[in-house]
Formats: C-alpha cells, structure tokens, sequence
C-alpha cells in the first residue's frame, strides 16, 4: 500500500496496481468482502444474468445462515437457509438463480421493469415454463414474492407461451367459426405460425417472451421483411392481446380474411 501497489477497497480486499476496477471486479470484491456463503442477488444478480440494463450502485449480496458488517458500497442481506435450486454460478460467481433473482428484483422494481427483466429470462431461456411458479412455491414469506404472484394473475396466470398463444388462438378461431388456417407450415424458409395460404396471410404468436431481447428482436423483423418481400401480410399479435382483448385480435384477423378473399379483379378496380 506505501509503494502503491495496492489500494484498498473493503477490509482485507485489494485492488491490485491501480484504482480501476475490472469487469465484475465491483461484485468479486463484495464476496471477498462477505466471506463464504455469499451470493451476487437482487439487482447486482439481475444485471449478472443480462436482465437489466444498468448494475445498481452498491452490489447486492445475500449471505447464507450469517450476517455481515455494514460496507459501503455493498448491501448485504442475510437469510436463514437457501434451496441449492435457487444458486447458480454465472461467470464464476456464486449468484441466485434467475428465476430466485426475478422474485428478490419484484420488491422494489416497477411493473415495467418487471415485465422487461421476465420477458428478456424468457426469451434467452433462463427460466422454462413452470420454473417461475416453483420458485414461488419455495419463497413463501419472502419479500417480493407476493408481488410477483400478483403480476403473474395480471397478466392472466403464468404468461402464454408461445405454443399456449396457439392453442389459444386456435380456439378462438374455431369459436368464431373462421377458416382455418395451417399451423406452423414452411414460407419463404420460415415457419409460421398460422398460414392462410389463399389469402396470403400469415400471423404470428408472440407470446410473453415478444417483448425479447435485441438478437430476437431483429431476428423476427428480418423474418417479417423476408415474408412481405414473398408477397404475405404478416400480422403479429402479443400473447397479452390473446388474453385481454382476444375478441378484438378475432375480429381483427376476420377483417383480414374477408380483406384477403376478395377476388383478385375485384381488389383492382377498388
């Protein structure tokens, strides 16, 4: 430390030759500085796991079974036992799992921070159908885990997957008594979801997981570019859609079947 050689940043953690820390240098301190049993969690875990854009300013640590002196720059929380289901290493460090950290993250981040954080697990599938609501089950009594049950029942219950967005289009078409369309069948070399080939239409279900995260983003708007460019409309709708306004997305698509059937002639002279 006299020759500047090292410098200080918790009790008995150093950084080595210069102040400048190196990535995960901030959180790889903390749990030096915590001792054994810590884990990387709520905030800090969530920019670990790509869920968020932004690492919080003090690093979130979660110790097992003890508890640790105040630090700045460290928010230690401490908790009596923690399912081995509910830690994970990410980069090489101890750090909860993803779907534990989106139950610690819904204490105190806001509905639309929430939804970004679960649909981005979705997309990368960081969390399966299913995984979520375990968690649940075990975090009874946890703060946090309330809320998250009450976005979920928001939100209609577990979010609709991808293939729950199908079914439940296919039955709002059948109820509707509208042609039927292929499902999942090969245009231009994609797959789509539903496919009514006379008329040229294709829609696709995104399901909670639309909202995704960059990759998928220009993967989907690729596929939409190719598909137009072959001559098919493409009409996207959001698995929220199907379950809060499904009788607007039916009479949405059946304008769009009776748009479509209209004889070729006769779509010319109007």
């Amino acid at each position: 430390m006299r020759v500047g050689a090292l410098h200080r940043r918790h009790r008995g953690v150093y950084v080595v030759g210069h102040l400048a820390l190196p990535e995960l240098g901030a959180e790889s301190a903390a749990l030096l500085a915590c001792g054994d049993g810590a884990l990387i969690s709520h905030r800090s875990a969530a920019h670990l796991w790509s869920l968020i854009d932004r690492a919080p300013w003090a690093v979130d640590v979660t110790l097992v079974g003890r508890r640790c002196r105040p630090k700045v720059g460290i928010r230690a929380r401490s908790v009596d036992e923690i399912d081995p289901r509910d830690v994970r290493r990410r980069r090489g460090l101890p750090v909860t799992s993803p779907d534990r950290t989106l139950i610690d993250l819904a204490l105190d981040a806001d509905y639309e921070q929430l939804e970004r954080a679960i649909a981005e697990a979705r997309a990368m599938r960081l969390i399966l159908d299913g995984e979520l609501e375990g968690a649940l089950e075990r975090s009874r009594g946890r703060p946090g885990a309330g809320r998250m049950r009450a976005f979920l029942r928001l939100e209609g219950g577990p979010a609709l997957t991808r293939s729950g967005g199908e079914r439940r289009l296919r039955e709002l078409l059948r109820a509707a008594a509208l042609p039927q369309p292929l499902v999942n069948a090969s245009v231009a070399g994609y797959e789509v979801d539903f496919l009514w080939p006379a008329q040229r239409l294709i829609v696709e279900v995104d399901g909670y997981e639309f909202h995704r995260h960059r990759r998928a983003f220009e993967l989907d708007r690729r596929k939409d570019m190719v598909l137009r460019d072959a001559g098919f409309h493409v009409t996207r709708i959001t698995g929220r859609a199907l379950v809060r306004d499904s009788l607007a997305v039916v009479a949405h698509i059946a304008r769009e079947v009776d748009r479509r059937s209209v004889e070729p002639d006769s779509r010319a002279q109007h």
